[in-house]
């Protein structure tokens, strides 16, 4: 038989309305009997019912979280975290990775809606402002992440991308490197223009003038980044010695055109990524990266919507955390 709400009061030795706070983030408790609480329910692998909340206008204790795309480990890595930290405080998640495809994302946003989520935070591109504004108006609280919609008023948790950017191209010419080449993701998006902008601010307050000709769009998968490598690799004389890859994946996709051209990294071709995902430890040589603190990320971006759905805030808060220069294998002197 299934634990019911009475099971948990008797094991946690208290009483069925203390449970029914608890599940409901309601009334004055203390953390202790929370906590406690918690873990009972854990134990017994208790679960309130969803339907039942949702046919009475009572929280389902799920968030929505769409992703553009879980085969990148960055998104995997926040997925995990912001699923860690949700479920420290009760709530599940209905995992969407939308591929940046903007009628897989209205397919997602429909079924959230339906589904009467008690919040959505969104990590992937959004071309659905319309379905956003309905979510805000139906009272659903809505927190993003790495990027901003300023036609609507709501929360964000970023890393400062300039920040990383300058750090990585400071880091290059620290090395003694002057052609430094930028793999952006999409220049249409504000993360990866921002990246471009600090690393280009580094080499302007170096005394270096940047080459346009060392700027490409790489997109976002393994692939594209080889392509985007060997496009500057074609340059011959006037190709970089070092290159700043907007993330992981691209960074990694670069090395592996260096090699398919006889380039040894790092001693003949530099390369730093941003985001400091698994791949950077597993690639040879390991990944020189800007950190992003993922963990941190995950834990904010929960707690805001969880904030707002408790009534517990009135603002919406734009969250600018610092990314970190992380220095490996992959990135040597000229």
């Amino acid at each position: 038989m299934k634990p019911t709400i009475y099971d948990v009061a008797q094991a946690a030795g208290v009483s069925i309305a203390t449970v029914s706070k608890v599940i409901n983030g309601t009334g004055r408790i203390s953390d202790k009997t929370r906590k406690n609480v918690r873990k009972v329910m854990e134990e017994l692998k208790y679960q309130p019912s969803m339907v039942a909340s949702a046919l009475t206008g009572k929280n389902t204790y799920t968030i929505g979280l769409t992703l553009p795309d879980l085969a990148n480990p960055f998104f995997a890595e926040i997925a995990r975290a912001v699923e860690d930290r949700g479920h420290e405080s009760g709530f599940n998640f209905f995992i969407c990775s939308t591929d940046n495809d903007p009628a897989k994302e209205e397919k997602y946003f429909s079924l959230l809606m339906k589904k009467r989520v008690d919040g959505v935070i969104i990590a992937s591109r959004t071309h659905n402002t319309a379905f956003l504004k309905k979510m805000i108006q139906m009272n659903i609280p809505i927190a993003m992440i790495a990027r901003e919609l300023p036609a609507l008023a709501v929360d964000t948790v970023m890393v400062d991308d300039f920040l990383g950017g300058y750090q990585a191209g400071s880091h290059l010419i620290e090395l003694g490197h002057r052609r430094i080449a930028v793999v952006a993701e999409d220049l249409n998006e504000m993360s990866s223009r921002e990246r471009l902008r600090g690393c280009r601010q580094a080499m302007l307050d170096a005394g270096i003038e940047p080459d346009e000709r060392l700027v490409t769009v790489g997109g976002f998968t393994l692939e594209s980044g080889k392509e985007a490598m060997r496009r500057l690799l074609l340059l011959d004389a006037a190709r970089p010695t070092a290159v700043f890859a907007c993330n992981d994946v691209l960074a990694i996709g670069a090395i592996q055109a260096a090699r398919e051209r006889g380039l040894h990294v790092p001693t003949m071709l530099s390369v730093i990524g941003f985001d400091n995902t698994i791949l950077a430890t597993i690639i040879d040589p390991p990944l020189t990266t800007i950190a992003q603190p993922m963990q941190e990320i995950g834990r904010r971006v929960v707690d805001l919507i969880i904030q707002e759905m408790r009534g517990e805030k009135t603002q919406k808060q734009r969250v600018l955390l610092l990314p970190e220069l992380v220095v490996r294998g992959s990135t040597g002197p000229v």
